[in-house]
């Protein structure tokens, strides 16, 4: 009578939002999410999505990260591998290198770090990262 949607209609609803880390909370550890990621708060350790990354202005990452898209407004002290598009936004500051298919500096942005770019060294250094991890 109130709701027309069924609970499967409202499962898949729930289960593509973005998983939200927010401004006051740390995390230690290694995350890996298959949807997409707000970082507002600080994370400790490593980051792994297979889709879209935000690390908020407010958002500290100290570990890598690795993800499909990545959009940096906060600070990354780590290597960062996007697949598809990153983007350094604002004053964002990262310390690490960068891998990507397609990378966006605004000039407001900081960096230090070595850049690799295209679809191959994106794939090439993921590729090794799993050769390391057995």
């Amino acid at each position: 009578m109130f709701n027309n949607k069924n609970k499967t209609d409202m499962q898949q609803t729930t289960n593509s939002g973005a998983t939200l880390i927010s401004a006051g909370t740390t995390l230690k550890g290694d995350i890996s999410s298959s949807s997409d990621l707000r970082i507002d708060g600080t994370v400790i350790g490593n980051i792994n999505s297979s889709a879209k990354i935000i690390v908020g202005s407010n958002g500290i990452v100290e570990g890598d990260i690795t993800g499909a898209q990545a959009d940096i407004v906060g600070k990354v002290s780590g290597n960062i591998r996007a697949k598809e598009l990153l983007q350094l936004k604002g004053e964002s500051v990262v310390t690490g290198n960068l891998y990507a298919g397609k990378l966006q500096i605004e000039p407001s942005a900081t960096f230090n770090g070595q850049c690799h770019m295209g679809a191959n060294i994106v794939e090439m250094n993921n590729n090794e990262q799993q050769a390391v991890a057995r």
